[in-house]
Parts: C-alpha cells; structure tokens; sequence
C-alpha cells in the first residue's frame, strides 16, 4: 500500500508539479486548494504527511494546522510548511502550533 500525501496550496502549478513528483514516487496524493477543503481531506483520508502552504484563502496554513490539532484522528499526522514567508517570527509561530518542518 502507498503512503498517502495530502498537498495543501492555492497556487494550482505548485500543488500540480508537487503531486506529478510524488505520484512518479508513487506517493498516493490528494490536493487540496484552500485550508478549508485541505482539513475536510486530511480527516476523511488520514494521509502519512501533509505539505501545507501558509498564506492562503479560506482558512490559512497556521488554522489548518490548529484545526488538524484538535482531531484525535489527525493530530499525530507530520506536518510541514511550504511557504515563501522565511521570517523567523513566522518560522518560530509554525513551530509553536506543533509543525514538523
């Protein structure tokens, strides 16, 4: 059984070329374009990892990241960032929430 990655980004050609690499490593990959949709995903589909991008509409990478938190079933998941933001504030703030990287 292939591990199970869910991308979370709003740029479609970054989550499209994410997923073309990982499903060439045979990853099984689920997309989803906005936190919102990406929380929905992760608890229906329990992926082994999740890529989340920060800055996004609907609900951003930090909420994700909380929401996912709150879930007995999601909260063990490994998490990681994705992002342009390189500011240690924001590198610090990711951290606090529980991501991995």
């Amino acid at each position: 059984m292939n591990k199970k990655v869910l991308i979370i980004e709003d740029h479609d050609e970054i989550r499209g070329n994410l997923a073309e690499i990982l499903e060439m490593a045979c990853y099984d990959v689920y997309m989803a374009e906005n936190g919102k949709i990406g929380v929905d995903l992760a608890i229906f589909h329990k992926p082994d990892i999740i890529l989340c991008d920060i800055m996004m509409p609907e609900l951003d990478g930090y909420g994700v990241l909380y929401m996912l938190n709150r879930h007995e079933e999601t909260i063990g998941i490994p998490f990681i960032f994705l992002t342009a933001k390189a500011e240690h504030a924001d590198l610090r703030k990711g951290m606090e929430l529980g991501a991995d990287d």
